[in-house]
């Protein structure tokens, strides 16, 4: 699936959950439904999926977790804070590099509109 295609699918999703729960909830629970209505459009994901990383030679097993990866090609990350900060973007970034995935998206559920709460980045 075409990684722009996917992201809207994976948006979409994302706004029927925000739809049905609002703002106000912590991320866990966000991140619960997001992954039922994947399930429920047929879309594979991978849920706090492990991350290796490398450093100098040394392979660090759990260097860090994705909150979703979605058909082994878009990282979503879930917030539900009052304030988007900028180490939310660079954390993303990161985890892109060292992933080797291009596509990443942050999805904040604590707005009144999801739209407001979306970013959308390619590597």
């Amino acid at each position: 699936m075409e990684n722009e295609a996917l992201t809207e699918k994976i948006i979409g999703a994302a706004i029927e959950v925000h739809r049905e729960l609002g703002p106000g909830l912590l991320e866990s629970a966000y991140e619960a439904a997001l992954a039922h209505e994947l399930y429920l459009r047929q879309i594979r994901f991978e849920r706090q999926k492990e991350m290796p990383v490398r450093y100098k030679g040394f392979l660090i097993e759990v260097g860090y977790r994705l909150d979703l990866l979605v058909e082994n090609q878009v990282i979503v990350e879930l917030k539900a804070v009052t304030e988007m900060h900028p180490i939310f973007e660079a954390q993303l970034i990161t985890h892109l590099r060292l992933s080797g995935h291009r596509v990443g998206l942050i999805i904040n559920f604590n707005v009144p509109r999801l739209k407001d709460g979306l970013i959308r980045r390619i590597v």
